[in-house]
């Protein structure tokens, strides 16, 4: 869609000629949401491929992914063997149900800054203990975890003028055993309910609910726990109205299906330490 309201296209080289963030002043990246309805309020771009972030690092520490990494660069990704959580790339990937034109433009911060609930690279990060990078407008940097960037449907934590830079993922996530889970009310609908379910070497198990919640939430155990404990939490964890609400799901449902898909990450993984 051709944006009409926009007066010039800012194309900066290095973070230094970034210049003044001023309303109206829109971040591109792979523009696939940018540029698909009308944005009346936008009037100039800032265009991020220009300062060309490698997409993705890999090292002894783990995985840090440049928020313009698109998602079929991601999806090619082919990690060390030991990272086996790593399946999960390809399963949140897929979770997206987009042509292969969508995922050679949608970027991984594209979609976390975005904070859809159904955002399936917000599951993933959120899951393997992302951390992002953030770029403030007064040249600083500061951290946070992406299970706390996002703070609501399409909300986030950045501050006027603030920018995505990365994302890490730690080494030590990446090792864990892993299961997914997702359900949708229709086969190509979007994602209604996503859960991911990780067992550290210690025994640790963390569940991830993504989707069928307004914003992550995450419940930490220190074993996998009976399924009554994992039942209770969540209903302390995620009350009624914290369940999202729209056409691809009523709140009622994705409770049901949140507690349902848990028990079966709960089983599989208690099932794969013996």
């Amino acid at each position: 869609m051709d944006l009409n309201t926009v007066t010039s296209v800012a194309r900066p080289r290095a973070r230094e000629e970034l210049g003044a963030f001023a309303p109206g002043d829109a971040w591109l990246a792979g523009g696939t949401w940018l540029f698909s309805e009308p944005q009346p309020d936008v009037r100039r771009l800032v265009d991020l491929a220009g300062l060309r972030w490698p997409s993705l690092r890999a090292n002894d520490d783990g995985l840090t992914i440049s928020a313009t990494c698109t998602i079929a660069e991601l999806y090619a990704f082919e990690p060390p063997p030991a990272w086996t959580a790593a399946p999960l790339f390809a399963e949140c990937c897929r979770a997206f149900l987009a042509s292969f034109k969508i995922w050679g433009m949608a970027t991984v911060g594209g979609n976390i800054c975005m904070a859809l609930p159904a955002g399936p690279m917000i599951s993933l990060c959120a899951a393997l203990g992302g951390v992002c990078t953030i770029w403030t407008p007064q040249g600083d940097v500061r951290w946070m975890r992406v299970a706390d960037f996002v703070t609501g449907a399409q909300a986030n934590a950045l501050m006027p003028g603030e920018l995505l830079r990365s994302i890490d993922l730690p080494a030590e996530a990446l090792r864990r055993r892993a299961a997914f889970r997702r359900a949708s009310l229709t086969p190509l609908g979007r994602s209604a309910v996503l859960l991911i379910g990780t067992s550290a070497r210690d025994g640790a198990f963390q569940l991830t609910v993504t989707a069928a919640t307004r914003r992550p939430v995450q419940l930490d155990f220190a074993a996998v726990p009976e399924r009554f404990e994992l039942t209770d939490r969540l209903h302390e964890a995620i009350p009624a109205d914290l369940y999202y609400d729209d056409i691809h799901g009523r709140p009622d449902w994705r409770a049901h299906m949140t507690r349902l898909l848990a028990e079966e990450i709960r089983d599989e993984l208690a099932e794969a330490r013996g």
